[in-house]
């Protein structure tokens, strides 16, 4: 594979990992705005996981 190929293949999965951790972030905030205190649980594991 030459180099700009798989430097296009690192900037897409970088912009996957941020996209996943801003969708993340988003749901974080809703359901602490809910009070829904098992989905912050459920959702501040994943985030632990996915860093």
């Amino acid at each position: 594979m030459n180099q700009g190929r798989l430097q296009s293949a690192r900037k897409a999965r970088e912009a996957h990992r941020e996209n996943i951790q801003k969708s993340l972030e988003h749901r974080l905030e809703v359901a602490r705005a809910k009070g829904d205190e098992q989905l912050i649980r459920q959702l501040e594991a994943e985030m632990k996981y996915s860093s």
